[in-house]
């Protein structure tokens, strides 16, 4: 017997007969015997456990760790060992998706934490239970955009938003009605003037993200304004660790923020997964999808945590429905968070500035080297452009960065498709660099362009 098979011989035999079925095989004669796979399958025989760890170390020991200034969205940020522990508790790790109101307090009141802190990040009213990624994020924003305007069929999206964004906005549109307009960016931040001229009656709302593609802090002063005086709403995506520096969505007036949480507590984990973020003014609350953790008391007046606003088709009538999210990411937004909390608003002052200044004195270095161009006319906060005088010598300047250990940044390029990126090199530094980190890319950079 399989231990994941625990049905025995006699087991199988009692249940063919129930079902008046001679033979396994005989389940399966309605396929034409030349689509069927009569040979043995190339599977190996089995492992001990002591020969399966082998295997497992060996493979890991082929992954090359090293030094990373990759960004692009997903950053090597220090987290506090503590954070792990907590989140790893029992009392929090279940393979059952909560969505349910009869679920533990603990995850709960975990959730219904994490909502608060995302309301006091962005200045707004409500917050979600977490989406799947920023990215996704995006793309129920640009729904509950859609289905706060009558007849309106157009999102109108920056050029400067992450391209994975732009990605996502495009595909979840395919097979609608719907058109997502994409604004071309100007001096590599958003063209509000074009955002403007384009706003009509057909337009649902706007999307643009602060820091951008680029890394640069944008400037959306009016922007909320001009575009809800035309009857639209407007959606700021941002990094939630710039929010304790920059502006929020709220300060902003913007009536969506959305973004992802990775930068607080999740490892890149080469990719993901991550953390999705959405807060709306409270107008929208009943248009959030997925699902809102709310506080009240139990019938002996005791403090108690529920879940409030359930707007998935098992919850309410299925044309109602704003979304067929029947799972999240509960445990990333638990460690979330647990790193908030940890960590606090002045910790993560101390982080977003060390931020900061560690990209400027990197940026200040590289830009004294000659056959490159850092930096734009737009501030920046942790991350950063270097523009390459060709694709051969950001090629070079990758792998000697790569020969010391360094992952020298993402190429700009090879995300957005287009030519004018594929020389830029987007470069992101946090508060795991140190100096000697920064002035070894520095060297090996100096020793390619001289």
């Amino acid at each position: 017997m399989i231990p994941y098979i625990p049905h025995s011989d006699a087991d199988r035999a009692r249940m063919l007969r129930a079902i008046g079925v001679a033979s396994m095989d005989d389940l399966f004669n309605t396929i034409p015997p030349e689509v069927r796979y009569t040979q043995e399958l190339p599977i190996s025989a089995g492992l001990t456990e002591e020969e399966v760890l082998r295997k497992l170390k060996a493979l890991a020991s082929m992954n090359r760790v090293g030094i990373s200034f990759l960004g692009m969205g997903s950053y090597d940020r220090i987290i506090p060992a503590a954070v792990k522990d907590i989140a790893a508790l029992p009392a929090f790790v279940t393979a059952y998706t909560p969505y349910q109101p009869e679920i533990s307090q603990g995850l709960l009141q975990a959730i219904f934490e994490y909502q608060t802190m995302l309301c006091e990040l962005t200045g707004l009213d409500v917050a979600n239970a977490s989406l799947y990624d920023g990215h996704s994020a995006a793309a129920e924003a640009a729904a509950i955009m859609l289905a706060s305007k009558r007849k309106s069929s157009t999102v109108l999206v920056s050029e400067t938003v992450h391209p994975f964004m732009l990605e996502v906005l495009q595909t979840w549109a395919l097979g609608t009605d719907y058109t997502i307009k994409v604004v071309p960016e100007h001096n590599q931040t958003t063209n509000v003037s074009a955002i403007t001229e384009l706003l009509d009656d057909q337009v649902a709302g706007v999307i643009v993200q602060s820091p951008n593609r680029y890394g640069f802090i944008e400037d959306y002063t009016n922007l909320a304004e001009t575009v809800q005086a035309k009857g639209s709403l407007c959606t700021i995506a941002s990094d939630p660790l710039s929010l304790v520096l920059q502006r929020s969505q709220g300060e902003w007036g913007a009536d969506i923020a959305i973004g992802d949480t990775q930068p607080l507590g999740l490892p890149s984990a080469f990719g993901g997964p991550s953390c999705g973020y959405i807060a709306v003014k409270e107008k929208l609350m009943r248009k959030l999808p997925g699902r809102v953790v709310g506080q009240t008391v139990d019938i002996e007046g005791k403090r108690a945590f529920t879940l409030t606003l359930q707007a998935r088709e098992q919850h309410i009538k299925r044309e109602r429905a704003t979304s067929n999210i029947c799972s999240n990411q509960a445990l990333a937004a638990l460690t979330t968070a647990v790193y908030i909390a940890l960590v606090g608003h002045s910790g993560m002052v101390e982080v977003a500035s060390q931020s900061r200044d560690k990209a400027h004195y990197l940026a200040n270095n590289i830009a004294e080297l000659a056959h490159v161009v850092v930096g734009g006319k737009a501030p920046y906060w942790c991350e950063f452009p270097i523009v390459f005088d060709s694709v051969p010598l950001m090629e070079k300047a990758l792998s000697a960065l790569s020969a010391q250990g360094i992952h020298g940044g993402v190429r700009l390029g090879s995300l957005t498709g287009r030519p004018a990126d594929v020389a830029t090199l987007i470069v992101a530094v946090t508060e795991k660099r140190t100096k000697a980190e920064l002035d070894q890319y520095v060297d090996v950079l100096s020793e390619v362009l001289r």
